[in-house]
């Protein structure tokens, strides 16, 4: 077995991360992704296009960055999964966001095969990926986290270890709840605020000064709402709604009422109805500037 990295799924977040490993840190990375065009680009870093199965074969360490929960069992489970293949001694880390239930699973299944798993779900957005100033929130062993960390650091600028298996993911999902919902008071405010002649910008710079002000304000509403910018590539609205989903069972779960995100929800679902499914989340402004004109006729 050699020192060699491991990576799956190099797409929208996970082509920059994978990156940081191979130019930050000087690994060897192999990765694997069904898309050619990533493992292209990243061949001009030194990263290796490779099947899972080399990477089982090659890595003791392996990351995994995947649109989401299906996908991850896809992965790791079944007769040519990762569990299954996995020798003894391999760490895994799930970078992507993925219930909690799945990551216990998982964390109960690698530790059965003698090997470590660690849910590792980042947060901020595209250009963070690519300067390596993530923020990453891990659920897993103290001993695992102290492990992986020098690898994170290579991807993030801030590194949590927020409890055992599962408890990563947790953060992670209520964190996206509490921005979504934050996106859905801006879209409205800055929706109001025109249609009373009050300039958006003039709104949005002014409430940076105040106590509105916030992550959420000053990267997605003034750097996407404001100027009606809402590219594909970055995080979508297909993927938003997979997140509100997950923080809406866990509320359901425990029984505790979740009204704004389910609010958040219903403008993201009419957002995707309106054909902008695959543009950047803070698209769902549409969803409000379209009732808004029903309304006038």
């Amino acid at each position: 077995m050699t020192d060699k990295i491991g990576f799956i799924g190099v797409g929208t977040m996970g082509e920059p991360m994978c990156r940081n490993l191979a130019r930050k840190g000087g690994l060897s990375v192999l990765a694997a992704d069904r898309d050619r065009a990533p493992l292209e680009r990243l061949a001009a870093d030194g990263v290796k296009a490779a099947s899972v199965d080399e990477i089982v074969a090659q890595c003791r360490t392996i990351f995994l960055s995947l649109p989401g929960g299906k996908e991850v069992e896809q992965i790791c489970f079944g007769p040519s999964g990762l569990v299954a293949k996995v020798p003894l001694g391999c760490t895994v880390i799930d970078l992507s966001t993925a219930p909690i239930s799945l990551a216990r699973r998982l964390y109960a299944e690698f530790e059965g095969r003698s090997c470590a798993f660690a849910d590792a779900p980042v947060a901020r957005t595209r250009q963070a990926a690519i300067d390596g100033t993530l923020s990453i929130m891990v659920g897993g062993t103290a001993e695992t986290f102290e492990r992986i960390k020098p690898l994170l650091a290579h991807m993030a600028s801030e590194i949590t270890h927020c409890g055992e298996a599962g408890a990563g993911q947790a953060v992670k999902i209520l964190n996206n709840m509490i921005l979504f919902q934050t996106g859905v008071a801006l879209a409205e405010a800055l929706t109001i605020a025109r249609a009373h002649g009050v300039d958006g910008k003039i709104l949005f710079e002014t409430l940076t000064k105040g106590s509105a002000d916030s992550f959420a304000l000053r990267n997605h509403g003034m750097k996407a709402m404001l100027p009606g910018i809402f590219p594909e590539r970055a995080f979508s609205t297909v993927y938003a709604l997979k997140d509100l989903g997950y923080a809406i069972e866990m509320a359901e779960e425990r029984g505790v009422p979740a009204l704004g995100a389910d609010v958040a929800r219903e403008l993201m679902e009419r957002a995707k109805e309106l054909g902008y499914d695959k543009e950047y989340w803070p698209v769902l402004i549409k969803a409000i500037e379209e009732a808004a004109e029903h309304k006038k006729s």
